[in-house]
Parts: C-alpha cells; structure tokens; sequence
C-alpha cells in the first residue's frame, strides 16, 4: 500500500448518493455512518469533497434507446420523481463550498466535467465512495486507472442491492488497481 500520497493531491468523490439509488438498498445505516465520518475526516483535513450526481434535461434527450439501463428513465418504466430522485441525500448533502458534478451515464467521468475539475485542483488521488458497487464505483474505479489516478475505495462507503457482488468487488477485483480500505482504516491513518 503507497503511503506517500500528498493529502493536497486527494480527493473524495462521493458518488450517486441519490435519493433514487439509496431507496435500493435494504439497510443503509451503517453505509451512513460510514460515509459521514469518511466526508468529515476529509473536510477536517482540507481534502476536496466533490459530489457526482447522475442526472438529465426534461425528456431525458441525453438517452439512447440503445441504452438500456438509462432508456427504462426516458420510457418512464423507472418512474422516478426527477425532484427528488436525482438529488444528494440530505444525509450527506454537499456544503455550499463543494462542488456538484453532474454526469450522463455510468462512471463519473462520463459526460461530465470531472476530468477538468480534477486537473484544475491538482488532484491524482481519487478516493471512491458511493452506490451502487457495481455502478458508479466500478465504472469510475475502471476510467481512474485508466487515466493513471492513484485510487482508494472505502469499503463500507460503497453499496449495492447485491451483497455477494458488492463482497467479490472489494475483496477480489478492486484490489487489483486500487487500495480498499474501511473508512475506520482510512479515517485513522490520515485522508490520503
């Protein structure tokens, strides 16, 4: 594990934490817990807090039909509330001073302004939190790499609907291009 990360270089991005991912999950207490702690140790210690957020114009004119996740929005089969569902959890709902990305599709890069932000705040190291595992997570996780970003995942910052997918993700594949710790872990040794 690279210890010699400069906190001035760190990032957490606190990904699709929505009203409509959060109603997917069973229990999202300790998920919570985790995640407000994770986001505090990082403001504590002057670490960017940047929020990713999925979301659309009316009529969802971004969508494909050759998309099928996002065309169940645009067809109405999802029947969201766009108010509410594409909105940060007021759990955790960003400062004034954070940042909200909005993004057009699965990874937080992905029709988004990301990128830019990041290179204008010097930022290498992306540490991921966010729902679902399988999604955002492992999209941005894949995308990061591939931009040679430093990555860290916070375990118990991430979720999923399927337990067994979040499980094989943080123990066997993540480890593979990235540093997977608990936010107790990550909190304690420094946000970095």
């Amino acid at each position: 594990m690279n210890t010699n990360k400069n906190h001035a270089s760190t990032a957490l991005l606190v990904m699709d934490v929505q009203g409509a991912t959060v109603k997917n999950l069973q229990d999202t207490t300790h998920f919570f817990d985790a995640l407000t702690k994770a986001i505090q140790t990082a403001r504590t210690h002057q670490l960017p807090v940047i929020y990713v957020v999925v979301g659309f114009r009316k009529g969802y004119p971004e969508v494909s039909p050759n998309n099928k996740w996002f065309a169940l929005l645009k067809n109405g089969t999802m029947n969201l509330d766009t108010e509410e569902a594409f909105l940060v959890h007021p759990s955790v709902a960003p400062q004034p001073n954070e940042l909200v990305i909005m993004k057009k599709r699965v990874s937080a890069f992905a029709g988004s302004d990301l990128e830019v932000v990041l290179r204008a705040f010097g930022i290498t190291h992306l540490v991921l939190s966010g729902i679902a595992t399988s999604g955002v997570v492992l999209s941005t996780l894949r995308e990061a790499a591939d931009k040679d970003y430093a990555i860290t995942v916070l375990s118990d910052c991430c979720a999923d609907r399927d337990e067994e997918v979040h499980r094989v993700l943080t123990t066997k594949i993540f480890p593979r291009q990235a540093d997977v710790m608990t936010s107790e872990y990550w909190c304690a040794k420094n946000p970095s």
